[in-house]
């Protein structure tokens, strides 16, 4: 046992992660209270973590598994930046996928924390913030469009000083403004997460102020080493061996179609090792997955393998390594698109990799869910205000069945957490009219424990707009395991002139008032097979 551990107790240590995570909780309520936007304030599309002086994990927020675990990233670039010196008040602002970043909507902001308010003894750590802004321009509104370079998809910050000493760089902020449809909201979503900062700022220094600094930055350093012992131990029970699985992405938007994601899992009793040599290379389309998302979807993967008893922080991510090829549809390298790398090829990674996992852990792992965040973005200019609009939301849909339950319904699943824009603040703050938002009867497979059932959504514009889809799980459906059938593929629809017509799974168009836009999940697979008497 070190000395710092004869310092610190087990019993305080716990109590210090919980305390952290708190932090991180409060600062993802003071931004969902204050974001101007739907999708922070209703959808909760942000995440909140804070990170020692050295920039590794402490404690994080139950928010969303795509951003936390590609956040540690961004906050080295924001490091670097900061300097050896940062000042109180400091603030670095970034969305660009070659330093961490997930796709540009998601804007991050970094910020150092210091003891006290005199900012005297030095760093004590940093805190993050992510929130996916609704529009930051590109050539579609929403800033979601079906791209084939990053150029297209909206304004790239690379990481920039925010804030310094607490002084707001207007000149920087006049360029985002000027570079988005919705100025107004854009300023009043990243005002929340500039609050937040100053929340999570109290609130360590109240942390502090109960334990003492020595303390504190002892209690982080066994916070680390706490779950990375626990990481090895629950590593050391899986069975050595290799384990290997491949699924497919529909298409790129530009005509590539059935886009292969293998995963090799080599387990070697405290480590564990993800190749994904095989994988397809980087494609035209936008579904090309920075790599740092790739990685937030190991860590979620593993997260959930060892337990929520282990605190999340960067004690875990000791116990991994991870093969990912360059230039691969996992890490494209700059210039290609990548929106939906984040949002839909982080979905159908952790399909491979439980996949993969069901050979080692079959009483524990569940069929497919949905795969597919289903984004539908669309934006224009109000015909009763003449002001530009721009609107960004995702949809949930059917969880996989499991060994020991049902799969949930009208979920949202694996790489993403958020809720769903009730219809009555879509309707008060846009010009559309939802007309059918429900569950899809017999979208689940079947099985000992079927699928959940994914949604319908249906959208009538009353104003002419452009609207974007982004979505998976079209023409390849989730699967089922252990015998169960496969869930329902989803389908998006347009109503227009008096009939019905299929949409392509990526796809942009014009949408004349009257017409309709309908979006129809995947339900999960099943698990087991009704027919096995064994089971």
């Amino acid at each position: 046992m070190t000395d710092k551990s004869k310092r610190v107790s087990a019993f305080s240590v716990q109590i210090l992660s919980g305390l952290l995570s708190s932090v991180a909780e409060e600062m993802g309520t003071a931004l969902q209270r204050s974001g101007f936007s739907p999708n922070i304030k209703e959808r909760r599309d942000y995440s909140c973590a804070v990170f020692d002086s050295h920039g590794h994990v402490i404690a994080q927020a139950s928010h969303i598994p795509a951003h936390l675990g590609a956040m540690p990233s961004s906050v080295d670039a924001a490091r670097n930046i900061l300097g050896d010196q940062p000042k109180i008040g400091d603030m670095v602002i970034l969305n660009d996928p070659d330093n961490g970043g997930t796709h540009l909507p998601d804007i991050t902001t970094v910020s150092p924390v210091f003891s006290d308010s005199e900012g005297m003894s030095g760093v004590l750590g940093f805190l993050a913030t992510r929130a996916h802004h609704s529009d930051v321009g590109g050539m579609s509104p929403g800033s979601m469009p079906i791209a084939n370079e990053i150029f297209q998809e909206g304004l790239i910050i690379p990481p920039v000083f925010l804030c310094r000493a607490g002084k707001e760089d207007s000149d920087l902020l006049a360029l985002i403004y000027a570079n988005v449809r919705t100025p107004r909201e854009r300023k009043g979503d990243l005002l929340g997460q500039i609050g937040a900062h100053r929340i999570g700022e109290q609130r360590m220094f109240e942390i502090v102020g109960n334990y003492g600094e020595s303390n504190v930055r002892d209690m982080f350093s066994e916070l680390i080493q706490y779950s990375k012992t626990l990481t090895k131990a629950r590593l050391s029970k899986l069975p050595i061996g290799e384990y290997c699985y491949t699924d497919y992405l529909d298409d790129d938007g530009f005509g590539e179609i059935n886009i292969p994601i293998s995963l090799k899992i080599s387990i070697t009793g405290e480590k564990i090792l993800f190749d994904f040599s095989g994988s397809a290379e980087c494609v035209n389309g936008c579904v090309n997955a920075p790599m740092a998302v790739t990685l937030a979807c190991v860590y979620y993967v593993l997260r959930c393998v060892i337990g929520s008893d282990v605190p999340a922080n960067s004690g875990m991510y000791d116990c991994v390594d991870v093969i990912i090829p360059e230039l691969s549809v996992l890490n494209p390298g700059r210039s290609k698109a990548v929106a939906g790398g984040n949002v839909e090829t982080s979905q159908r990674v952790t399909d491979v990799i439980w996949g993969a996992l069901s050979q080692v852990l079959p009483e524990m792992v569940p069929a497919a869910g949905t795969g597919s965040m289903n984004n539908l973005s669309f934006g224009g200019r109000d015909c009763q205000t003449g002001d530009l609009f721009a609107y960004y939301e995702t949809m949930g849909g059917g969880a996989g069945g499991g060994p020991n339950t049902y799969g949930a319904s009208g979920i949202h699943v694996s790489m993403s957490n958020t809720r769903n824009t009730p219809v009555e603040a879509l309707e008060f703050d846009y010009p559309v009219m939802v007309e059918r938002y429900e569950l899809r009867s017999g979208s689940g497979g079947g099985g000992i424990n079927r699928g959940g059932l994914g949604l319908r959504r249906d959208i009538r514009a009353l104003n002419p707009m452009r609207v974007s889809l982004l979505t998976e799980r079209r023409s390849r459906a989730p699967y089922g395991l252990n015998g169960g059938e496969f869930g329902e593929t989803g389908k998006n629809r347009m109503f227009s002139d008096g009939r019905w017509s299929n949409l392509p799974a990526k796809c942009s168009f014009d949408l004349a008032a009257g017409e309709i836009v309908s979006v129809s999940s995947a339900g999960g697979g099943g698990w087991g097979s009704a027919m096995d008497p064994t089971i």
